[in-house]
C-alpha cells in the first residue's frame, strides 16, 4: 500500500509519461491483461487509456486490474489510469 508521499510522486512522475495501453470496447480482455503485466514488468509505473465513457465502468477496471496483477492504482483522471508495481528483480523507481 502506498502512503500519500509516495502518491504524490509517483503522480508527479506520471505527467511525462504517454499511454502504453488502450483498453478498447471489448474491455478488460486476457491479452490486454498480459500486456499490461508485460508493461508493468518493463516499466513499474505505467498509463493505461480507456475508451469506456462510463467513470464507474473505468473505476472498476482500475480495480479489477490492481488486483488481478498485484499492481498499485496511483491516478484515475478522465480516461486515464495510472498504476505501479515495484519489478522485484530490478527497481527502476526508488519511492521516498
Amino acid at each position: 500500500m502506498l502512503n500519500s508521499k509516495q502518491t504524490a510522486y509517483l503522480k508527479a512522475l506520471s505527467h511525462s509519461k504517454n499511454p502504453v495501453v488502450q483498453i478498447g470496447l471489448k474491455g478488460l480482455t486476457d491479452s490486454v491483461t498480459k500486456e499490461i503485466d508485460a508493461n508493468l514488468n518493463a516499466h513499474e509505473l505505467i498509463k493505461i487509456k480507456v475508451q469506456s465513457d462510463s467513470k464507474e465502468n473505468r473505476s472498476d477496471m482500475l480495480t479489477s486490474i490492481c488486483e488481478k496483477l498485484r499492481a498499485e492504482p496511483v491516478n484515475h483522471i478522465g480516461k486515464l489510469l495510472v498504476i505501479f508495481r515495484p519489478n522485484p528483480k530490478k527497481t527502476k523507481i526508488t519511492l521516498p
